[in-house]
């Protein structure tokens, strides 16, 4: 390459280079004389709002400097200099109310991340679910139950997105004016039903705009439960009990007037009356029998039984009185020992239910199987003992399997009552197994007899242990 085209070269790179100087240097000079006036406005402001701050203390110096001037003959120049001094200096100073204005609310935000923290923490140790919002109602913290009570409710989300009745939420917008806490029930339907008491409090003293609430959830679904199943078993109860004592009140009084002197009207009137009797003693100890398996029902038991023990004792006790019906009872046994945590007088009582149900249900002549057997374990489940009752009865339609062991319901409340039952065998079966820890299985279709089964853990072998001496 010659000396011309090197020369060439490096003009058009010198070009290019001033070319894109020139394009910064403007951009610069464009945005310059901006920056420079803005921060000239906020320094003259600054100094305006600092002089004008502490105006009468220039004024005050400035006629104590004149004075002197005019008294003292103080140098003119002098005092101009001290006044002008005095001035710098309270313009460089910074204002007392501005530092005490930032430290006032830097003490604030202090004293509010404090309070939160509190607050969360306060919130974390409540049992019940609880949501801390701000006044508009936008979710600042949840506690632990309340995320597994509501599984989209978020940090930062509106608290209408999982809870949309109107109460409610009128409630949370009016809580920081009202001051108070209100406490609104309301009712869910999905995902499942259930009945919540939510107890909305600001977290002030006062009427504040700008205040949190505290919003205090209560699942309130299985007390009304237990207080309608409560209202309902006293309720059924004194039905049971006020039919015979009715019949009881009406044949005596028949007996002490008109048939006072007959006796073939006394003695059909007193069989009567003692089947009525018979029917009151068998709801009462009935009754009894329920009250004293839910008092334990908290306690398992202790005791170890052979499940062949107790079929033998049901095949001994059970034979003559399903001969004395016309029927027949049949009675496994277990190959081997069949051991099992259990209270053998609640045991028996569970058989003896189901058995007296399939002879008082069944057809009538017709034969009843016990059948014993061992269930195969079933991946980390071990196997169980399943002992079953199948009768030869008109079977249970479908719609009814779910509700035999609720206490009372009968699917024929008359023929039941004809046939002696008092509508609890069948929950006294189910409190004993819950506390034995077994399981009761219905399997039943019309014409076609109905299988109940019962499902018991092997008790667990239990070895000593072994102590060793320290050597």
């Amino acid at each position: 390459m010659d000396n011309s085209s090197w020369n060439d070269s490096l003009r058009r790179w010198a070009q290019a280079l001033t070319d894109q100087a020139g394009r910064a240097a403007s951009t610069l000079n464009a945005s310059l004389p901006a920056r420079v006036g803005k921060a000239l406005i906020r320094g003259l402001l600054e100094f305006g709002a600092r002089l004008w701050s502490s105006l009468w203390l220039i004024v005050a110096v400035a006629v104590i400097m004149a004075s002197l001037v005019v008294v003292a003959h103080l140098s003119l120049a002098f005092a101009v200099a001290a006044l002008l001094g005095f001035v710098a200096s309270v313009a460089l100073l910074p204002r007392q109310e501005v530092d005490e204005a930032e430290s006032g609310n830097m003490a604030r935000l202090a004293a509010a991340t404090r309070s939160g923290s509190r607050m969360r923490v306060i919130a974390e140790a409540l049992p019940d679910p609880a949501i801390l919002l701000n006044s508009t109602g936008q979710v600042l913290y949840c506690n632990a139950p309340a995320r597994g009570l509501f599984a989209s409710l978020r940090e930062g989300s509106h608290i209408s997105s999982v809870i949309r009745t109107p109460e409610f939420l009128d409630a949370v917008s009016a809580a920081p004016l009202r001051g108070r806490a209100v406490t609104v029930t309301y009712a869910e339907r999905v995902p499942v039903g259930r009945r919540m008491a939510a107890t909305v409090a600001p977290l002030t003293r006062g009427a504040e705009p700008d205040s949190d609430i505290l919003v205090l959830l209560r699942d309130l679904t299985e007390v009304e439960r237990i207080n309608q199943m409560r209202a309902d078993f006293i309720a059924n109860a004194s039905h049971e009990l006020r039919t015979p004592l009715a019949s009881l009140r009406g044949f005596i009084e028949t007996l002490q007037g008109t048939a006072k002197d007959d006796p073939k009207a006394r003695e059909r009137f007193l069989a009567i009356m003692a089947e009525q009797a018979s029917r009151m003693t068998r709801l009462i100890d009935a009754l009894l029998s329920l009250s004293r398996v839910e008092m334990n029902a908290h306690v398992p038991p202790s005791g170890r039984v052979d499940l062949n023990d107790v079929l033998d004792h049901l095949r001994d006790t059970l034979e003559p009185l399903a001969r004395q019906s016309g029927g027949s009872l049949q009675v496994g046994r277990f190959p081997r020992p069949a051991i099992v945590r259990a209270d053998r007088d609640e045991l028996v009582q569970v058989f003896q239910n189901l058995v007296q149900n399939a002879l008082r249900y069944g057809v009538k002549g017709g034969q009843i199987r016990i059948e014993p057997k061992h269930t195969a374990p079933v991946g980390r489940q071990q196997g169980r003992y399943a002992v079953s009752v199948i009768d030869q009865g008109p079977g249970i339609a479908p719609e009814h399997l779910p509700r035999l062991t609720e206490r009372f319901y009968r699917i024929d409340v008359a023929s039941s009552r004809e046939k002696g039952g008092t509508g609890l065998g069948l929950a006294i079966v189910k409190h004993i197994l819950n506390r034995h820890r077994g399981e009761l299985a219905i399997a039943s279709q019309p014409g076609k007899g109905s299988t109940f089964t019962v499902l018991l853990d092997p008790a667990r072998e239990t070895l000593p242990v072994k102590a060793t001496a320290a050597e």
